[in-house]
């Protein structure tokens, strides 16, 4: 047995519809994996699937998070300001931040190197449940364990978002929560500042 130990440095962005369908979207410019982004899709009727740019980030996403339905597409992210615009295959996505709050000016005072930590995730656990309804620390999978430390906190206050061509609604809290792993979304559409450690224990 031997265990490998990732780390993911970018952005995680949040959003219900008003058809119910939840959305989160992984930015990843610092990863294994090189610059990439995935997302996540739960439908009203609780099908979720993965989004993902290639065969490796596809297979591994999957091994760590629980899926329907996974497929390979082109995956693009710009960001012009305020605004985000995400393309992945059926899904589009444009969505605006607004000004953070006193959770987000907490968390960008936290020096990055100890942001870094698993150690600084698990001492944030218990507060960030307090705070967001979030845990920053657990397992998704058999032999997997992730730690998540956020380094600041956006609120979304517009998108629009179409799948296959439908539109998808107004924007709307991510509930019921997400269900791809072991910790869903703030209910409150938001874009997160993250860095996640995710650590496999695998066969030799």
């Amino acid at each position: 047995m031997d265990t490998e130990r990732l780390t993911f440095d970018g952005w995680i962005a949040a959003l219900g519809t008003g058809s119910g369908t939840r959305v989160v979207v992984g930015h990843w410019p610092r990863s294994p994996f090189g610059a990439f982004s995935d997302v996540m899709v739960e439908h009203a009727d609780g099908w979720r699937l993965l989004l993902a740019p290639s065969e490796a980030t596809a297979e591994y996403v999957s091994a760590v998070y629980h899926f329907d339905e996974v497929r390979r597409v082109a995956v693009k992210v710009e960001v012009r300001n305020a605004v985000w615009d995400v393309t992945a295959g059926p899904l589009d996505v444009q969505f605006a931040v607004g000004r953070r709050g006193v959770l987000g000016l907490a968390l960008r005072a936290v020096p990055r190197p100890l942001a870094r930590r698993p150690l600084w995730a698990a001492l944030a656990d218990g507060p960030a449940r307090l705070m967001t309804g979030v845990r920053t620390r657990g397992s998704s999978r058999p032999g997997c364990r992730q730690w998540y430390a956020a380094g600041d906190l956006l609120p979304i206050v517009s998108a629009r978002a179409r799948f296959d061509g439908s539109d998808l609604g107004p924007l709307a809290p991510v509930s019921p929560p997400v269900r791809f792993g072991f910790a869903s979304a703030p209910a409150a559409p938001s874009l997160v500042r993250v860095v996640s450690t995710v650590e496999r224990t695998r066969s030799a």
